[in-house]
């Protein structure tokens, strides 16, 4: 009998703890490593896509929708990103909290400054952001604003555990302050030198890191190449010192690799997402890859 009533505390007791804990969908994994580092124990966290995918076509599944109907906060990276697949989805899970504009809903976007805004779009453009890049992470210095801003949601929904989550960012801080002191003495070496990219996904990085960006495989974002744009890319090869083509996981690389042996010129594959590749394992070493890449080759 007190083995029967030990289990029904335990259980009880058990159940309480994992009530209180907030259910948070991200859209993206990186978003979900900075929630995991702030909400520790008191969230549970899961990410909608995987890092393998195209972020702005993700193709929607009914397993979404039972995830984000049961979901206490919903924490996208915004910009229009997530605008070719997110709103169905957030009608048919119908929950309230989650809507936009509602308590449990967070556009990460509105806490940082864009790059790249258009001032005229047309069909011409390609498929160009109106907001402007939306791939803003990839700028570390922006990881600040980002976790201070989820820090302050998880506190909104739940005030009990402020100071749990105030502690967290702190630790999240000081952690980050550290990596960037080691990645600014690395990336000094790479100040000036020009790339080339495939899509305009690392264009944050890029300027942070003093790089040059010459030029784009795809010739409009969103469009493939065509062998004329292959042959102007050829050319400006020629023109300028390239050294390194910078490529995604989930765009096609024959272009990038035909460029790389023709021209001799690294092409790095490199990881947009936390878990695009086996060494971003999270938001820290995800900038550790990308950095020891561009040093190493």
């Amino acid at each position: 009998m007190k083995k029967l009533s030990f289990f029904i505390i335990y259980s009880f007791l058990l159940l309480s703890a994992h009530s209180n804990e907030l259910n948070v969908i991200t859209t993206y994994p990186y978003i979900a490593s900075i929630v995991e580092n702030i909400g520790g124990d008191k969230v549970q966290v899961t990410a909608l896509a995987s890092a393998k995918w195209d972020p702005h076509t993700i193709l929607p599944k009914p397993s979404y929708i039972a995830q984000l109907r049961k979901a206490d906060l919903l924490i996208i990276n915004g910009a229009q990103l997530e605008i070719g697949w997110l709103p169905q989805l957030i009608r048919q899970a119908n929950n309230p909290k989650i809507h936009f504009e509602s308590t449990g809903f967070l556009d990460l976007s509105k806490f940082v400054n864009l790059i790249d805004v258009p001032k005229n779009i047309s069909r011409a453009s390609g498929d160009v952001h109106p907001e402007g890049n939306p791939h803003y992470y990839m700028d570390y210095m922006n990881l600040y604003q980002i976790a201070e801003a989820i820090k302050n949601k998880l506190t909104e929904l739940n005030p009990e555990n402020q100071r749990y989550f105030t502690e967290n960012l702190n630790k999240f801080k000081e952690k980050l302050n550290g990596k960037i002191q080691n990645w600014e003495a690395k990336i000094k070496n790479l100040y000036g030198i020009k790339v080339i990219e495939y899509h305009k996904i690392f264009d944050y990085f890029i300027k942070r890191a003093g790089l040059v960006l010459a030029g784009t495989i795809e010739p409009l974002p969103g469009i493939p190449p065509s062998s004329k744009h292959i042959e102007a890319m050829e050319k400006l090869i020629m023109m300028e010192n390239i050294k390194f083509i910078l490529q995604d996981v989930y765009n096609p690389d024959d272009a990038a690799n035909y460029l790389s042996k023709k021209h001799n010129i690294k092409m790095l594959k490199l990881p947009h997402d936390v878990g695009a590749v086996d060494g971003a394992k999270d938001i820290f070493s995800l900038f550790d890859f990308i950095i020891e890449r561009l040093n190493n080759d």
